[in-house]
């Protein structure tokens, strides 16, 4: 079909200022369209005639019909300022804002819109453009090289196909596609198939919350009338400004208590966004979105950026829950007390309060939070899988990226601006310079992907078949006592089967120089069956150092520095010949066994070098063998060990994902719960006997007004230690260094690495607490930043570690990346050590969000 007819044209304010990205709704055929940012529109239909709704937020709509003959008919449009009516409102005591009993309603019922669409399909049409304002000035040139400048837009056009299935189901099929540039990681979809009618979208809090009232104040700016419909106009302002609430204007459609529109900012570890929504009824009583606009700016490490993006939603076809289609009344009890009484005391079950619902009656907040409660309970039983939080899949034609430029004129809703129109040129043309290159038709040659000198150095990744890869890693250097100056060696081979198996095999090398050692060991690493109930086999076999500790607490880079420029040789070393074998199997989704052995000949090593760049008239290296306050000397003769291994893992409560069919685990959804043992088998391989059991969980949840807390516990005891060499102690993450690099929760900040391993019984608890307002917080402009605050305690009891306590103090996100804190150590409530620590911030996955 051509599309030779329709309409476009311009939408203006009284003045006679364009308005950008108003929205046409088309009610006959519930689509529309934006105008761009130079307020033109244009919107190809056929013949008939049209009734036209003309909106923009903070302007009345305008509504016209049209008829449309064989051509496109040119409109002029223009917006008066939306005139607004204070009403008169029942104010409860105390003069309370009338907007409260608006939202309680709105609050009350936002459940019962997640639940009224059972079904739909729409189009949608996104937009998106954007440029990096500024960057480091070291940098500048670098990237001007690379063609990236504040010149240059990143701008992407997508035309998709998507349906939504209640209660978490979206598809989503790209149908055509057109891009240039990177988005890093920008995309609105967050939004744009999320609902604010949930507690919470893009992990902020939505106003129309249950725990909003905690979150916002709110404020009633008055009401107009729009196709006949009454929208009242909420301002949010939040309790307390920062991360995770959203500030600005939401517009309620009164009676239906579901949203007209919204136009609302949040702030996430430093970078704005601004949502703006336009809804439509697309059945008198279903109200959903057609227009999005969405804009995300912000600084990360001296990379100024801005991004817009827009959305048009179009052609809904809708099925509504047949459970829920009543219209009806909801009651504020808070204000018609009265009447709420009645209600209750006339209808105190579920089956009446149905009832009453279903004649279209008053009911209060409370029994229809008891309905859609007892509905949501007797849904979830009749799901497949309860644990399911969200299933998205995304499918993309295979003639997505192939559209010319006359699908993209015919098909586009929001018409490509003058500097759109510029920069796409800009790409294509560059495109067409990559073309030439690649098929020789210049003189410039394009750098390969193959092998280069540099890469036995610095590293890269080579393809060698389908789904198969060889690596090699950069030379790593470190410097330790034993060793003197060490470098290490890794490379492998990849390979990735059909049925979504792999295996990786490949060697590692190192040579010490001081001690003249070459060491090395061959790994193979093999996993298998489907992703929730994978199981991974891994073999590892030759000789190599370890540390003590096999958590390897002391990174070799921060052992580095301590040794060559603070004269600390924190690291202590053994020499082993070895294999080990381990499976790790997920018998159920929520429960994985662990099964290990172990058979090692161990030798003590000592110190080779005191070389440092600093002191050497007082230098004063500690020996390599370890303090222990349980033992004379940790030192070994040599000597042979078997030692098996069997571990249990429950985690009771977890939730999933599902994205493209690959179904994910959500940690922080339930506690996991460990149970470990192991066994040295003396006489049979070595001299080495014990038994050791173990049991921890972790825990990481939300608490009061948008708290954290990371929880940590962790007992065992040796139950026979007839033979034990001291690697075989339970050893403890401690640190000595100014830098954390092991888990920050898990870990202790001035505990000795050594000095409280034990092979008797053992406590350890560790908690952080993340506050959104302690103290520098209580500051907006600091919460703004991104920045947060902790307290941190940790805890442990071994036979001599005299109830060892920190008690410390944290800031997150320093630059988005860093921690910085402060720890007092005690031993049984007596002062002992006070030390300051940095490290990366405690969850730097929360600077990026969940999608």
């Amino acid at each position: 079909m051509t599309w030779g007819q329709g309409i476009k044209g311009t939408i203006r304010d009284d003045g006679g200022d364009p308005l950008p990205f108003a929205t046409i709704y088309v009610k006959e055929l519930q689509t529309g369209t934006t105008t761009n940012e130079e307020a033109y529109f244009e919107l190809p239909l056929t013949p008939g005639l049209y009734t036209l709704v003309f909106q923009h937020l903070g302007y009345a709509s305008v509504t016209r019909q049209v008829q449309v003959e064989s051509t496109f008919k040119q409109l002029e449009v223009r917006l008066s300022p939306q005139a607004m009516v204070l009403r008169n409102v029942n104010i409860r005591a105390g003069k309370e804002d009338p907007a409260y009993t608006i939202m309680r309603k709105a609050i009350a019922k936002a459940k019962y819109h997640v639940q009224q669409i059972d079904r739909y399909t729409a189009t949608v049409y996104i937009k998106g453009k954007g440029r990096l304002i500024d960057a480091p000035f070291f940098l500048r040139g670098t990237l001007r090289k690379e063609g990236i400048d504040s010149s240059r837009l990143f701008i992407s056009e997508s035309v998709n196909q998507v349906e939504y299935q209640r209660p978490n189901t979206y598809k989503d099929k790209v149908v055509s596609i057109r891009s240039s540039g990177d988005d890093n990681n920008t995309d609105p979809n967050v939004y744009i198939y999320g609902s604010f009618y949930e507690p919470e979208l893009g992990e902020t809090i939505s106003p129309l919350s249950p725990k909003a009232f905690s979150y916002y104040r709110f404020y009633y700016e008055g009401t107009f009338t729009e196709r006949g419909f009454a929208i009242s106009k909420i301002r949010v302002v939040p309790r307390s400004r920062g991360d995770n609430v959203f500030q600005g204007f939401i517009h309620i459609v009164e009676d239906y208590w579901s949203i007209h529109s919204l136009d609302l900012k949040a702030t996430k570890l430093g970078i704005d966004f601004d949502i703006e929504q336009i809804y439509a009824p697309i059945q008198e009583q279903a109200w959903l979105p057609v227009s999005h606009k969405f804009k995300v700016e912000g600084s990360i490490l001296g990379f100024d950026f801005e991004y817009n993006y827009w959305a048009s939603v179009s052609n809904y076809q809708i099925e509504l829950n047949p459970d829920l289609v009543e219209v009806f009344e909801v009651i504020d009890e808070n204000v018609d007390k009265d009447l709420a009484a009645s209600l209750e005391e006339k209808n105190e079950d579920v089956a009446a309060i149905r009832e009453q619902i279903a004649s279209g009656k008053e009911v209060t907040r409370k029994q229809l939070r008891q309905v859609i409660k007892e509905y949501e309970k007797m849904e979830q039983q009749q799901e497949e899988d309860p644990d399911l939080i969200s299933n998205y899949s995304l499918e993309v034609d295979s003639l997505a990226y192939k559209k010319d430029s006359s699908y993209w004129a015919k098909i586009r809703p929001i018409p490509l601006s003058n500097q759109e129109v510029s920069s796409y040129a800009k790409t294509d043309s560059l495109a067409e310079v990559s073309r030439q290159e690649r098929e020789g038709d210049t003189l410039k040659v394009t750098k390969g992907g193959g092998f280069r000198p540099q890469d036995l150095v610095f590293g890269n990744n080579y393809k060698v078949g389908d789904k198969a890869w060889f690596a090699i890693d950069f030379v790593n250097p470190q410097f330790n006592t034993v060793e003197g100056l060490s470098l290490t060696y890794h490379f492998h081979y990849s390979k990735t089967f059909k049925n979504k198996n792999w295996l990786r095999l490949g060697p590692k090398l190192r040579y010490g120089f001081s001690g003249k050692r070459f060491l090395s060991a061959l790994q193979f690493e093999f996993a298998h069956g489907e992703r929730l109930r994978r199981g991974s086999f891994k073999l590892e076999g030759g000789r190599y150092f370890n540390q003590y500790n096999h958590e390897e607490p002391i990174h070799p880079w921060i052992n580095t520095f301590t040794t060559l420029f603070l004269n600390r040789n924190y690291m202590k070393l053994y020499e082993r010949d070895f294999i080990d074998l381990s499976y790790r199997k997920f018998v159920s989704r929520k429960f994985s066994v662990r099964l290990g052995i172990s058979l090692s000949e161990r030798r003590a090593l000592f110190n080779n070098s005191d070389f440092t760049f600093v002191d050497r008239e007082n230098i004063f290296f500690t020996p390599n063998a370890p303090l222990n306050s349980e033992l004379a000397s940790t030192n070994f003769p040599e000597h042979r060990a078997m030692i098996l291994s069997a571990g249990l893992s429950y985690e009771p409560w977890l939730k999933f994902r599902v994205r493209n069919g690959v179904k994910r685990r959500l940690p922080d959804t339930t506690p996991k719960f460990t149970f470990d043992y192991r066994k040295g088998l003396e006489d049979i391989f070595g001299a080495i006997g014990f038994d050791q059991l173990e049991a921890g969980v972790r825990y990481r949840f939300k608490v009061g007004v948008r708290g954290k807390v990371d929880l940590a516990l962790q007992a065992g005891t040796f139950i026979n230690d007839d033979s034990l060499a001291f690697m075989d102690y339970k050893h403890f993450t401690g640190n000595l260094t100014p830098f954390i690099t092991t888990d920050p929760v898990r870990s202790f900040r001035l505990l000795d690495y050594y000095r409280y391993s034990t092979r008797e019984e053992y406590l350890t608890a560790n908690v952080h607490y993340q506050f959104r307002k302690l103290l520098v917080t209580r500051f907006p402009i600091i919460r703004l930043w991104g920045i947060r605050e902790n307290l941190l305690a940790n805890y442990l009891y071994t036979i001599n570690a005299e109830n060892y306590t920190e008690l410390g103090y944290s800031i997150d996100y320093i630059f988005r990346i860093f921690r910085l804190e402060a720890i007092a150590s005690f031993q049984d409530g007596t002062y002992k050590d006070f030390g300051v620590r940095v490290g990366i911030a405690t969850n730097l996955e929360d600077l990026f969000g969940s999608r």
